[in-house]
């Protein structure tokens, strides 16, 4: 997949939202259409942006010809913390303050003389106000959803959700009474769904709950895009992906997994662009080299989710109890409004087959031969990483689509086990199960076969994402339909 040999250059604004689970996705695919002969300019928040430099280094966004870095402000106040902002917030923040300096970075690019025009925008799926860009200046604009296709559908059904009046909530003991044990039967290419699965931002007795307006806007918003892309693949969420393409009016593709993707081209100048906010801690690699296959935890919960300490501390019991080596990221912010602190008892008790460290490369970490096992957030990216890695998961989910990701895992996959109470003695079992029990086998057969199957739907010429890529290319991005 080269470059498309056309003789007006193309030049894509690509614009994630800014958190890391959104940014990752996003420069994967700038690189793929980079390979492929476009121009990029990454616009990340200026915070971001900030965050990148400190991490990665001051020089390390200024190395590839035409593959460009600009920002815009994210009208939330300055901040120096080391940490995801708010996402409800930022969501605000975005759609209220970042058109006006949007179309200004683009005013500028396209009145530059050393870059070609903007010939199209491929923007997040929450940051729509970006449509408007697009409309003005009569360029496609693909909008890609980093969720999976099945988190992306229950969005689309908040409108209903509250017509029917399942939400808000009426109060806050309908989280506890088993009110979200109501069955969902009416989800296009959902077979059943529970209301608990459905995305978290339902579980609100507010009225007024700003996200379920913004997710409203967005889903509403998505249909006037050119086409929408979706970080997954055929095989994996065929049905939900069909009923998709039924009810959109836009294009619908799925073009995952991306990091499949971009292992088969071979361009050493991408491979210096990272995007990792944090600074990474590769000697893990080194030290899961000296264990046995399938013999390691890995445990991550990504870069948003926060939890109790009492939490933390249950969770690391669960751990040491079941006496398996684990490789544990805890980020310095995990633990809500404090440092994340373990019992030196914990520390002591572990030292010899625990590694503890604050970021880690996660792809690398899930493809080593050494893991057997992942507890995770269901964050998509992590999930999706999962899969290409043939690993099985112990499904701990926290807000947005986490709890959709998680229900498919566990109930349509078959890959994951639901930790639905942290306590030790939950987590012990649940870690013995995974890790050497039946059903961790069937579940790590289970995972290999959807591995395989990402393999396939990536490779080259007839995989369905590699061809989806190339329609989305030359039908949208280029506005011309393939003639052969």
């Amino acid at each position: 997949m080269g470059s498309l040999g056309t003789t007006k250059k193309l030049h894509a604004v690509c614009i994630p939202f800014p958190a890391q689970g959104h940014i990752n996705p996003m420069l994967k695919l700038a690189k793929l259409l980079h390979f492929r002969g476009f121009h990029i300019t990454f616009v990340n928040t200026e915070y971001n942006h900030k965050r990148l430099l400190k991490s990665r280094g001051s020089d390390s966004l200024n190395d590839v010809p035409s593959f460009c870095f600009d920002t815009i402000p994210d009208g939330l106040p300055e901040s120096d913390a080391d940490a995801t902002q708010d996402v409800s917030s930022l969501c605000e923040s975005t759609t209220k303050t970042c058109l006006a300096p949007f179309k200004n970075l683009i005013s500028k690019l396209n009145n530059a003389s050393d870059v070609p025009p903007v010939t199209c925008i491929v923007s997040d799926g929450v940051m729509s106000f970006t449509l408007d860009a697009a409309q003005e200046l009569g360029i496609p604009e693909v909008l890609f959803w980093t969720t999976s296709a099945c988190g992306f559908m229950c969005y689309m059904q908040y409108r209903q959700l509250i017509e029917k009046g399942l939400t808000p909530l009426k109060d806050s003991s309908y989280i506890t009474n088993g009110y979200l044990e109501t069955i969902i039967d009416w989800v296009p290419g959902i077979k059943e769904i529970r209301l608990k699965d459905m995305t978290s931002f339902i579980r609100t007795t507010n009225p007024e709950e700003f996200m379920l307006d913004f997710i409203q806007g967005e889903c509403e918003r998505a249909k006037k895009a050119s086409a929408i892309i979706l970080n997954t693949f055929d095989a994996l969420e065929h049905d939900v992906l069909d009923a998709l393409s039924s009810i959109l009016p836009p294009s619908v593709y799925s073009i995952g997994p991306l990091n499949l993707l971009l292992n088969d081209i071979n361009y050493e100048d991408l491979k210096t662009i990272g995007s990792n906010l944090w600074k990474e801690e590769p000697e893990c690699l080194e030290w899961l080299d000296s264990k046995e296959p399938n013999s390691v935890i890995y445990v991550n919960f990504g870069s948003v989710t926060v939890i109790t300490s009492d939490q933390l501390i249950e969770l690391a019991w669960g751990l040491a109890n079941s006496n398996k080596t684990f490789l544990w990221v805890i980020r310095p912010d995990v633990v809500a409004g404090e440092n994340a602190i373990l019992p030196l008892e914990f520390v002591n008790e572990t030292k010899k087959r625990g590694l503890m460290v604050s970021w880690c490369p996660q792809e690398q970490v899930l493809a080593h031969p050494a893991i057997g096992g992942f507890l995770t957030h269901s964050g998509w990216n992590s999930t999706l990483e999962s899969v290409c890695g043939g690993v099985p998961m112990l499904c701990w989910p926290f807000f947005a689509e986490q709890q959709t990701n998680c229900r498919f895992s566990c109930k349509e996959w078959g890959i994951g086990l639901e930790i639905e109470d942290v306590k030790r003695n939950i987590v012990e079992s649940l870690v013995l199960e995974l890790m050497e029990g039946q059903k961790g086998k069937e579940m790590k057969a289970k995972a290999l076969e959807l591995k395989n199957l990402a393999h396939d739907a990536t490779s080259a010429p007839h995989g369905s994402s590699f061809l989806n890529m190339d329609n989305m290319v030359r039908q949208v991005l280029m506005g011309k339909v393939d003639k052969n």
